[in-house]
């Protein structure tokens, strides 16, 4: 390893309390002398702490420059020292306190508190991250870069200190400097990237990753101000900026040394070198942020870099400003800045939509250039881009990351010099998709003139793409069967209502000719020669011709007349100008990747035969299933102890937090009457904090007597909140119906929570929070039904919450119609902590009820195979909705919660077509069987001690299958290609 001149002294702020000898003072009030940092007093003064700081120039004579790998050595020496005790912890949280202080020197108030012990925290963490971090460019393996617009990673202390196996230290420590843990970790605002089950599995994968020491990196946006802050009002949902970075993130550290140039708008010229330029436009500059990812109990930390975006200070136009045109001086820094916002900005306006597309290629490029980079570093002087692939997997998570293909050929070809073929090669075998949706609105479109403005030198390698496509498709399924060559076509392009080339016109227009005419001659099929965009330089080779197309179900390339064979209008080739020119970027993900993924069995199966089928069809060894899964650590080891503790009892290890499938050995205690008495009262502890944070976010007081039935995800009209507040409705209403005496016999006292945001301009999903808050605000203050029903709509719920939520759940609905979710990740969550769900045939409730036994899921509902049928028969009229359905409709309309008009909401349930209209969810069609389950819940929890309190167990044991360390073993197998490397 080349020698590498270093700093001659080196200290990090651990360091101080590592060196044996060192004195440590804390001055207390008054001058009284030094005290120990014992007891109960919490009134520190600025205390002076003396320690030794190796001076090498003075102390030892330089001969030879320190190399790279003594100088690591050497760090990772000093800092393997360190004690672990709760005095040291101490101290190293007081020194952090004063020398390294977000607070007036003082009080170690909560805040200042919390801050002290992250960045102490971090110390630890810092010193296995730089030893991962060198390690893996000195040995150089192939590392997996998981890209996404979202991570969910919510609080980082206890998850921190968990894996690092110093909770207890942590909690002593504190103690003697007279706060508790618990009280410290809640003054940490979660951390705002992210908003539903996309954000949160990226955050699980990644926790996976460094547990199990496989080597890769994640790679997001450092949204300033989050999605938006949930408030809910009389109005129902309201939303205010995300503010978790007003006072500064512990977590995080900016790297000034990593930045890269982005550019927008521009336009392309050729070089006198042969080569495509992208000059001109708008130039901004990305800036890493790193955040550690620490694996549980093992050195591996792994890093999850953030980009923010900015310009420099040059572009603030000083003469403007003093010209009193403030808005114009700042205008560079505002375009830059304001891409890292806000996660998914509103896109009903053109300009919403530019942001959103700014903040998607800023991800793919900044991410790109900085893979390439560390490729390059780790080559040394002997890069070989042929082995890029073999040292690189890029998975994009969903299809917010597509441009990333488009990128990675950009640079491939307009700066590194390879040829198209080369760079193809290359971006297929390195890229990987993972679809989360079958969602039409999910599967992402986007105007190609807007695309063509912003990124004019991607839409010409897109272009070129889906030529080779075009290509492609005739060459696979020949032209014998022109219709259903003509179906192939309409599904696979990537660009949507775009004129097709020449040559296919020119195909189709003679075939339609023979089939009018209805001639008797053969049309003999000659080599079909695309015509290409100039994408790269004629001199490297770059434009490769397109292969010969020949009619491969016939025999001497020759086509059959047929009447039948092709339509007689052929008005789909040109595009309409009533319609937009679109980039299908779902397409782009599956032409331009080696694997695609489903997250759940079901919904890889729906996306071969339904949303990829042709694509499936010419490809089929690139689909592959991945069940998405949770990690253990987070959601059941940290956020529910209690449990964790009588796992491990009646297990006999903790290995089941690495090692999941130790859970099934549950099923052997699952009748002992010991062990359910002490899961009950795990339970009702788990409840009773629940009580606390319903009192404190919303006023309203629960009975942890009471079943607690939780529904939390984001509120979407397909995930069926409605439903949920519709039966609750007509429970509610049966219950007025009926003496006290009748309602206590008839019912079990509920709970009923929800939480979840509503995306800001998505209106019915709002209407739908509004609802349920309307019917809580009527429920909880009526006195005939007292403890009996209780509703409740939790705000702004976040990781946190869900972290207190879902260990005191019984019942959890997971109730999406059939075939529309695509795997789900709090179902697990409930599973692995005890809860029992009810649910559909929906995403990977199909493989949880397959584990936890059909007797401990609560099954209704129609099936996916069903759906398209009877979304048919609601259109021909002949669907009749359930008396008790519409009854329900009736006494919403009543206005028997409030003045709030509902009828929008009411009628997106009938009629029998219409956009907005006929049930397009089935909540009607599911309603009754709904009801019919929801009876079954109330019969089996009349048995808690017993039937119930089983079911729960069963449940747990049930879950192994679903720890993302599974999930991560898999693409690493399937798709990535990369091993585990522990270090040393």
């Amino acid at each position: 390893m080349a020698s590498t001149a270093l700093p001659p002294a080196l200290a990090t702020r651990s360091i101080p309390f590592s060196f044996p000898g060192h004195r440590r003072l804390i001055y207390s009030p008054a001058g009284f002398g030094p005290k120990s940092i014992g007891g109960s007093n919490r009134f520190f003064h600025p205390f002076r702490l003396h320690y030794r700081l190796l001076r090498v120039a003075s102390e030892r004579q330089i001969k030879d420059p320190v190399s790279e790998e003594d100088y690591y050595t050497g760090c990772q020496d000093a800092l393997s020292s360190t004690v672990y005790d709760a005095s040291t912890i101490a101290s190293n949280i007081l020194y952090h306190a004063e020398l390294t202080p977000s607070f007036s020197a003082g009080h170690l108030h909560l805040p200042k508190a919390y801050f002290a012990t992250a960045e102490s925290v971090r110390d630890e963490l810092m010193k296995n991250w730089n030893a991962t971090s060198s390690y893996y460019e000195k040995i150089n393996m192939k590392q997996a870069y998981y890209l996404s617009m979202e991570f969910l990673q919510g609080r980082a202390l206890l998850n921190a200190i968990g894996n690092l196996d110093l909770t207890g230290q942590y909690a002593e420590a504190l103690k003697k400097l007279g706060h508790k843990l618990e009280n410290l970790a809640g003054q940490e605002p979660d951390a705002a990237l992210g908003n539903g089950g996309l954000g949160r599995l990226a955050s699980c994968f990644l926790d996976s990753l460094a547990t199990l020491n496989y080597p890769a990196w994640g790679y997001g946006l450092r949204y300033k101000y989050g999605l938006f802050q949930q408030t809910i009002t009389k109005d129902g949902q309201e939303e205010v900026a995300e503010s978790w970075l007003e006072l500064g993130n512990p977590w995080e550290v900016v790297r000034h040394d990593v930045s890269y140039p982005v550019r927008f708008y521009g336009k392309v010229v050729l070089g006198s070198d042969g080569r495509k330029h992208w000059i001109g436009g708008e130039n901004i500059k990305a800036i890493a942020y790193d955040v550690p990812i620490p694996g549980f109990k093992t050195k591996t930390t792994l890093n999850l870099r953030l980009w923010s975006t900015k310009v420099p200070a040059k572009d603030f136009d000083l003469e403007a400003f003093n010209a009193g045109k403030h808005n114009q001086a700042n205008e560079a820094h505002a375009n830059a800045e304001k891409i890292c916002y806000v996660l998914y900005p509103g896109d009903e306006s053109a300009e919403g939509k530019i942001l959103r597309l700014k903040q998607q290629y800023t991800l793919c490029s900044a991410s790109l250039q900085d893979i390439i980079a560390s490729f390059e570093r780790r080559s040394g002087n002997s890069v070989n881009w042929k082995e890029f692939p073999s040292k690189i997997a890029v998975q994009m998570n969903d299809t917010h990351p597509t441009l990333c293909i488009p990128e990675l050929m950009r640079i491939l070809i307009d700066l590194k010099g390879l040829s198209w073929k080369e760079a193809w090669s290359i971006t297929q075998s390195t890229v990987a998709y993972t679809n989360h949706t079958v969602l039409p609105e999910a599967l992402e479109k986007w105007n190609l003139e807007l695309l063509q403005k912003l990124l004019p030198r991607h839409v010409e390698i897109i272009e070129e793409i889906d030529h080779e496509l075009i290509n492609n498709i005739i060459s696979e399924f020949g032209i014998q069967d022109l219709s259903m060559l003509e179906q192939k076509l309409k599904d696979m392009r990537i660009l949507d209502n775009v004129d097709f080339p020449d040559s296919v016109v020119e195909l189709f227009n003679k075939a339609k000719t023979i089939s009018e005419g209805k001639s008797e001659k053969k049309l003999l099929v000659k080599s079909l020669e695309l015509t290409t965009t100039d994408v790269a330089s004629e001199n490297s080779g770059t434009m490769d011709e397109a292969e010969e197309v020949s009619d491969v179900a016939k025999p001497e390339g020759q086509l059959e007349e047929d009447e039948d064979s092709t339509s007689a209008d052929l008005s789909w080739l040109k595009s309409s100008p009533k319609l937009q020119k679109v980039v299908r970027m779902a397409n782009l993900c599956v032409v331009g990747g080696h694997a695609v993924n489903g997250v759940a069995e079901i919904h890889s199966e729906i996306v071969k035969k339904d949303v990829f089928n042709s694509f499936y069809r010419l490809w089929p060894e690139k689909f592959q299933n991945k069940t998405n899964g949770v990690t253990p650590r987070r959601w059941i080891r940290f956020c529910n102890p209690e449990l964790s503790k009588i796992i491990t009892k009646w297990i006999g290890t903790e290995d089941w937090v690495v090692k999941t499938e130790h859970l099934e050995e549950l099923k052997k205690h699952a009748d002992n009457e010991d062990l359910h008495m002490e899961w009950r009262a795990a339970k009702t502890s788990n409840k009773m904090k629940v009580v606390s944070l319903v009192r404190e976010k919303t006023g309203y007081i629960i009975s942890p007597d009471a079943m607690f039935d939780i529904q939390v995800k984001r509120i979407h009209e397909y995930k069926r909140q409605l439903l949920n507040i519709l039966g609750i409705i007509y429970r509610y209403k049966k219950m007025k119906e009926m003496s006290a005496q009748e309602r206590i016999s008839s019912f079990i006292p509920r709970v009923c929570i929800f939480g979840g945001k509503a995306f800001a301009t998505y209106v019915q999903a709002k209407r739908i929070v509004k609802l349920i808050t309307d019917v809580g605000a009527t429920i909880n203050h009526d006195p005939d039904i007292g403890d009996l029903l209780k509703v409740v709509f939790v705000p702004d719920y976040n990781v946190s919450i869900a972290e207190i939520l879902i260990p005191a759940s019984e019942l959890s609905q997971h109730i999406s119609t059939a075939g529309m979710e695509a795997s789900g990740t709090s179902n697990m969550k409930f599973a692995m902590n005890g809860c029992i769900l009810i649910g559909t045939l929906d995403g990977a409730n199909v493989e949880i009820r397959q584990e936890v036994g059909d007797e401990n899921f609560f099954l209704f509902g129609a099936q996916a195979h069903e759906i398209a049928d009877l979304r048919k028969e609601r259109a021909e009229g002949k669907f009749v909705p359930d008396p008790r359905f519409e009854e329900v409709k009736k006494y919403v309309r009543s206005g028997a919660f409030g003045p709030y008009n509902y009828e929008e909401l009411m009628r997106s349930l009938e009629g029998n077509e219409g956009y907005g209209r006929a049930d397009y969810f089935l909540v009607g069609k599911d309603f009754p069987d709904y009801l019919k389950c929801q009876d079954k819940v109330d019969e089996a929890y009349r048995d808690p001690k017993q039937r119930w309190t089983k079911m729960s167990i069963l449940n747990t044991a049930g879950s192994h299958k679903f720890s993302s360390d599974r999930t991560i073993h898999e693409y690493a197998r399937d798709i990535w290609s990369i091993q585990p490397v522990p270090l040393p």
